[in-house]
């Protein structure tokens, strides 16, 4: 019988499944609406043929936009669901503005995933941590877009083809990408030298953004084929000890297993590479999904510590590593003490509660005498029996 903690995790993977599911209904509808002349619907009457192709284009868009926001679900980000969640509901009214035979099942998902996405909030809570660098990359990107839309509005007069704010922020954007179709052109000195540095901010901050984005996603792949080790032997890997997470709470924990094969599971890019730098073994990616883990060889670990510093995320972690490793022993720390039984009952040999612990640690030590070492060895005792 299913626990509550694996229909959490069932119904989590359901929703991102079913996202993934209108992002390509949505592309795929998109499409064929603007090919097809075919309409159908109560509304097929109602809706202006241009309406109706606008929103076919759209929704393709959308439908891009929406299996970025499916991508950003699967690492359980915040910021994914209320994009995601906006993003379907704007699919399921496109669907029935394009009013065609072939939009219909676009409106059925998309009213199906709705209520999935919304029962599963809990589980999208994951925030998105922007570098320095990421940060400053798009915070110049706006600055040059805002600049050159400003700048050409308010030179309109001085331009062919600017008449409004819209015009002005295609003509930054098609200029600042350097694609320029020159159907908007400038009619003065003043203009075409505002136009050059349209030019070199916009294109600058396009370069540096693409680079602060797709830079650590490229860093990750080239870690993980030419890191300190291969795919090969990862899969060699036996009798080994999983960390998945990496914290404040996992620094003391590495530094334990030092002189022990481990390899540590993070999503976070920046910590893998410092970790790589340190000379650990790392795999970079959730440690609730299953590739991660399976990369890490799961099956065939001597045990697995699951520390993520969120006690949700660890509970979907060792059910994940309990599917994949039966017999593994999975040692969990959880963060709130309320949550130990329920980090037991999601597949945990043994729960520990570092804040438990250390307020059981202070007292008794205040009460023995100051006989730390002693103290720590009686409280650990019953946790490490039966540990090789």
């Amino acid at each position: 019988m299913a626990t509550p903690t694996r229909r959490a995790l069932l119904a989590a993977r359901a929703a991102v499944l079913l996202t993934t599911l209108v992002a390509l209904l949505s592309l795929a509808t998109g499409v064929a609406n603007i090919a097809t002349q075919q309409v159908f619907g109560p509304l097929s009457q109602l809706v202006p043929d241009t309406v109706r192709q606008t929103a076919g284009f759209t929704g393709t868009l959308t439908g891009f936009l929406v299996l970025l926001g499916a991508w950003g679900l699967r690492r359980g980000y915040r910021v994914a669901w209320y994009a995601t969640t906006v993003l379907v509901s704007v699919t399921a009214v496109q669907g029935l503005v394009q009013a065609s035979v072939f939009s219909l099942p676009l409106v059925a998902v998309s009213l199906l995933s709705l209520p999935t996405l919304l029962v599963n909030r809990g589980r999208f809570q994951r925030p998105v941590a922007l570098s320095t660098a990421q940060q400053a990359a798009t915070l110049a990107l706006v600055g040059a877009l805002v600049y050159g839309t400003a700048g050409t509005y308010a030179l309109r007069e001085q331009f062919r083809g600017v008449t409004g704010p819209l015009d002005a922020l295609y003509y930054t954007v098609v200029t600042a990408s350097t694609v320029g179709y020159g159907d908007v052109t400038a009619q003065s000195a003043q203009a075409r030298l505002f136009s050059i540095s349209v030019v070199v901010l916009g294109a600058a901050s396009f370069a540096i953004a693409l680079g602060s984005v797709l830079g650590p996603a490229l860093e990750a792949r080239l870690s993980h084929a030419l890191g300190t080790m291969s795919d090969r032997q990862y899969n060699l890997l036996e009798d080994h000890v999983l960390v998945l997470g990496y914290g404040e709470l996992t620094e003391p924990l590495i530094e334990a297993l030092a002189g022990t094969e481990f390899v540590v599971v993070t999503p976070d890019d920046d910590r893998a590479a410092r970790l790589r730098d340190q000379g650990i073994k790392v795999v970079t990616g959730d440690p609730s999904d299953e590739d991660p883990l399976r990369d890490a060889g799961v099956e065939h670990a001597r045990a697995v510590i699951a520390a993520t510093e969120d006690d949700a995320d660890d509970a979907f972690t060792i059910l994940t590593a309990r599917e994949l490793s039966p017999e593994v022993r999975i040692v969990a720390a959880a963060t709130v003490r309320e949550n130990v039984e329920k980090l037991r009952r999601a597949g945990a040999d043994t729960v520990l509660s570092p804040t438990v612990i250390g307020g059981q640690l202070l007292v008794r030590s205040a009460l023995s005498g100051g006989d730390v070492d002693g103290v720590a060895a009686s409280l650990l005792e019953s946790d490490v029996e039966g540990v090789d």
